[in-house]
């Protein structure tokens, strides 16, 4: 689609645009989740029927590429590198997460390798200069970006998820799994849970998923930026 110009050489002049039609789309998948968003409902938001948006999208397959590329364009990427790479692509995951929060329904799309468009490869080109200067294949780094991806996708998921259960409900399951534990049948799960929690003052609190989340991406990109087979050595003596 990227390559399509936005309208054909012959015929009237546009009423609206792929903009247009990518912030109406945006809106509706803010309020209702990715369900709510089809070519109908978006020409509804739009005032107008839904024939006249095939003139720009070829389907709703085109609308969620527009949306996705769109929201991608929010995350900040005029920060500058630090040469770390660990600390980089940690401030980067950061920043992808603030979005994905934001706009939810980003985190039901159906992963596609290929589902980038202009700012995708912005924010590509810009997670493999804070690879620069790590001595690893292309191939190799355009794997730990996609592992990195997946992870943030997971992991705000996961933070909705806790946002959307009740307390009861949580406190239920916490109480279930200490049962568990308890009964002797899983003693490794008794052992990890009869470790102490990291103390965290109450006026920290709003800070501990952040922290987790950070720490938990510093462990796996430490695993993941480390040199492997198929990473140049440098040479001894």
């Amino acid at each position: 689609m990227w390559k399509r110009p936005e309208r054909g050489a012959r015929g009237p002049a546009p009423e609206r645009s792929r903009g247009q039609i990518t912030r109406a789309a945006v809106r509706l998948a803010d309020a209702g989740g990715l369900a709510a968003v089809s070519v109908r409902q978006v020409a509804k938001e739009l005032g107008t029927g839904p024939a006249s948006l095939y003139r720009y999208v070829a389907g709703r397959d085109d609308l969620v590429d527009l949306m996705v590329d769109a929201v991608t364009g929010k995350i900040d990427l005029t920060v500058t590198l630090t040469g770390e790479p660990v600390t980089d692509l940690v401030a980067l995951a950061t920043r992808t997460r603030e979005v994905q929060l934001r706009h939810p329904w980003l985190l039901e799309v159906t992963p596609e390798a290929m589902r980038v468009g202009p700012c995708g490869l912005d924010y590509l080109e810009f997670a493999l200069g804070a690879l620069a200067p790590v001595r690893m294949t292309g191939p190799a780094k355009l794997e730990a970006v996609a592992v990195l991806s997946a992870l943030v996708a997971m992991l705000s998921r996961a933070a909705l998820q806790s946002c959307r259960s009740s307390t009861a409900r949580q406190s239920a399951q916490a109480a279930y799994l200490a049962t568990a534990a308890r009964e002797g049948a899983h003693p490794l799960l008794a052992e990890a849970l009869a470790a102490p929690p990291a103390a965290h003052p109450e006026a920290d609190r709003a800070q501990e998923a952040p922290e987790l989340f950070e720490r938990v991406l510093r462990r796996v990109l430490a695993g993941l930026l480390a040199p492997g087979p198929e990473s140049p050595q440098p040479p001894r003596g």
